[in-house]
């Protein structure tokens, strides 16, 4: 079994910092690509970051200036850092792995559980 657990939302102002991480547990063979997207209410999930296992990273042009992606690979963890947080980026945020588990054949897809992200004043 695989557990993705997500951390470190919350309500900031805009223009503040937030740092989200997702950290992966079980039986993991390997990390391929790891991403983080965000959803808004009647809308559909959108990418935010992604890296590679190499760390090729690539993001949204919503998030190019202000958002780096990052990952420890020992940890099994991806980071968000979100620096000048708008009130746009008010959504919910979840951490997406290709995993391979022991015993499997191939990489598969993990979602974390979503951790909220408020931009307000």
């Amino acid at each position: 079994q695989v557990q993705l657990v997500e951390s470190g939302g919350g309500l900031v102002q805009p223009g503040g910092s937030l740092r989200l991480s997702c950290a992966a547990s079980g039986s993991i063979r390997s990390i391929n690509a790891m991403a983080w997207y965000r959803q808004v209410p009647g809308k559909q999930r959108e990418l935010v970051a992604s890296t590679t296992s190499g760390g090729r990273t690539n993001y949204a042009d919503s998030a190019k200036g202000r958002f780096t992606i990052s990952r420890d690979n020992a940890k099994n963890t991806v980071y968000l850092q979100m620096n000048s947080l708008k009130s746009e980026d008010t959504a919910v945020y979840y951490c997406n792995l290709d995993l391979w588990v022991v015993g499997g054949t191939h990489y598969r897809t993990y979602w974390g559980q979503g951790t909220q992200v408020t931009v307000s004043s």
